[in-house]
């Protein structure tokens, strides 16, 4: 009869009734009648230390071979273009977040590239890649707030209403006020945006036109004024909260602030006509 080359384990009932494994000498007879596990080397009495003289050196049990493991890996399949300029816009975006948080809680001059790229979970190569510089990513943060702006500042509301939704828009997210007050106050190392004003005096004057502001006011002015009005519970949380007698985060100063706001716009409109004498 032939031995197998891989042999089975032995199972809990082959151990127990003392069947001898096929492909190894079986135990010792001594062993096999008093169930005792031998102390020391084979061939050894138990606790004598000496060599029995017919007892045989039994070879330690053969390793059982696991089957080779298969080495073969699948191709990995290059990105579409698709995907590629999917994973760009989120690294991006992802960097544009990461710079309005930093920015604003730092400043430009107190910013740092690399505390940018860890915010955004990213390598800080990808700011030079994607946006040039420091330089190039605040001036792209500059860009982006053009294009926030135009999802809720319509030019054909209201000239009241527009500035609550300014108002609404920075109490939700004050970051891009203090980005403002950090490059007014401090940062006169920011890179300079060549922000036009001039769309926004003429949508004031049209105002005027129509008879919604007084035509002895400047729309310059009255578009200055209504930024610091929208601005001023931000700068001066403290100030706000004592006079008002809310947190300027909370939603009860949200709602009575942005009233308060239409009335003084509209107190700024050009008295109606008086009535023609009958």
């Amino acid at each position: 009869m032939s031995v197998a080359s891989t042999p089975p384990e032995a199972g809990p009932g082959d151990r127990a009734s003392g069947k001898r494994r096929s492909g190894g000498p079986p135990p010792p007879a001594g062993d096999r009648a008093s169930g005792k596990r031998r102390s020391g080397g084979a061939g050894r009495s138990a606790g004598s230390g000496e060599s029995s003289p017919g007892a045989s050196r039994t070879p330690p049990p053969v390793p059982r071979r696991s089957p080779r493991q298969s080495t073969h890996r699948p191709p990995r399949r290059s990105p579409s273009a698709g995907e590629r300029q999917r994973d760009a816009e989120r690294s991006r975006a992802a960097l544009l977040t990461a710079a309005l948080d930093e920015f604003a809680e730092r400043g430009f001059a107190g910013a740092r590239v690399a505390d940018i790229a860890r915010r955004a979970g990213l390598n800080k190569q990808l700011i030079n890649y994607y946006f040039g510089s420091k330089e190039g990513l605040y001036l792209a943060l500059q860009e982006s707030w053009l294009d926030r702006e135009e999802s809720f500042a319509d030019p054909a509301l209201p000239l009241s209403e527009l500035v609550v939704r300014y108002l609404e828009d920075a109490l939700h997210d004050p970051r891009p006020i203090r980005l403002l007050l950090w490059r007014g106050i401090t940062d006169g190392s920011a890179p300079e945006t060549d922000h036009d004003r001039q769309p926004d005096v003429d949508r004031v004057r049209a105002g005027q036109r129509t008879g919604e502001l007084a035509d002895n006011l400047d729309p310059a002015a009255v578009l200055l004024a209504g930024m610091g009005m929208v601005a001023a519970p931000l700068i001066m949380p403290q100030v706000a909260r004592e006079l008002l007698g809310a947190d300027p985060s909370s939603p009860e100063f949200g709602a009575r602030y942005a009233e308060q706001l239409r009335r003084i716009i509209a107190h700024l409109a050009a008295a109606p006509p008086a009535p023609e004498d009958g």
